[in-house]
């Protein structure tokens, strides 16, 4: 860093010189254009390439037994285009493991290819993507398996068990597109400014994205014991769950909010609602009694409810007042 002293025109403008080993660099010389932005926070941004299109970035990789993991690391680590070469010829197993791959990650199409190359591009437009939208979409279908799954679970319903575990894919498909995209945001500031978002908030996004998957694949792990269990509750051990599961929901939601709208009086109504949750696992616990299997299932997903509301309190820990967030 080097600090650099403000002077003043006798008309009463500011200005502040450049560095020259920069300025150079960057190709500037009299009469150049730069862009001079502000920042959410304050700074000033001075762009010497603000008119020109960005390079895509590209990243080669060759066929492994950890393909499909290697290009989602490249995806999330924000590469445009994705090359796949091989030295002879891609196996049909590999071909396979790329077009899963590239199925399960937002954005990402295979443009071209050939017996020993697989060309995978990026088509999503970073400023096109709120992070905020993005963690709504999630959320929004990892409550409903939340709330589907125990459905599931107390009515004996196979059918909609299965499909809670199908819906998770699409849960981790917007948390890899939203782990990319706040990547892309830590090395392009301009590309926060644009959204609204500072690199500094990346990682409440990251840590409350991560939980939000969490809840989705606690909701899996609800909807496999329903699957497991093949009949439904009676009504004498699914009505205490129900309680718990309906209270743990609306924690979760107004966790979410609360987060969006700082408001720290609703994040911590989250935080003191950890009593009634306990109380609410004590009553299933009573309910269940010796009901053997059937009840030692029950527990189990009381008790993975309970890990989501465990979610709900995190997610509200992030929560801090406007001012204090941009301090």
């Amino acid at each position: 860093m080097e600090l650099r002293k403000v002077q003043r025109t006798s008309s009463g403008s500011f200005f502040v010189c450049l560095p020259k080993d920069w300025a150079e660099s960057v190709g500037l010389d009299r009469g150049s254009v730069v862009a001079v932005s502000e920042l959410v926070d304050g700074r000033l941004a001075v762009d010497a390439k603000y008119d020109f299109e960005r390079e895509p970035r590209m990243a080669v990789i060759k066929p492994s037994l950890y393909l499909n993991r290697e290009i989602t690391g490249k995806y999330l680590l924000g590469y445009d285009v994705i090359r796949v070469m091989a030295e002879d010829r891609i196996t049909a197993d590999d071909r396979e493991s790329v077009k899963a791959a590239s199925s399960g990650l937002i954005g990402l199409e295979i443009v071209e290819e050939d017996y020993s190359k697989i060309v995978l591009q990026c088509l999503l437009e970073p400023s096109t993507f709120p992070p905020e939208k993005i963690l709504r979409r999630e959320y929004s279908i990892a409550a409903g398996m939340h709330r589907d799954a125990v459905r599931a679970f107390a009515g004996g319903d196979s059918h909609l068990a299965r499909n809670v575990v199908a819906r998770d894919v699409e849960v981790d498909r917007l948390y890899f597109l939203l782990v990319r995209l706040l990547r892309t945001i830590v090395q392009s500031p301009g590309l926060g400014e644009r959204l609204g978002v500072r690199t500094i908030e990346c990682l409440d996004y990251r840590l409350m994205a991560s939980l939000v998957e969490s809840v989705g694949d606690l909701s899996v792990e609800v909807a496999e014991k329903a699957v497991e269990l093949g009949e439904g509750a009676d009504k004498g051990l699914s009505e205490p769950l129900f309680k718990l599961h309906e209270f743990v929901f609306r924690s979760h939601e107004r966790a979410l909010e609360a987060v969006f709208s700082r408001d720290v009086g609703v994040a911590e109504g989250v935080r003191r609602e950890r009593e009634r949750v306990e109380a609410l696992l004590e009553s299933v616990e009573v309910a269940v009694g010796g009901a053997g299997a059937v009840g030692a299932c029950v527990l189990a997903v009381a008790g993975l409810v309970g890990r989501i509301f465990d979610c709900a309190v995190d997610v509200a820990d992030l929560v801090m007042r406007k001012e204090e967030s941009e301090a």
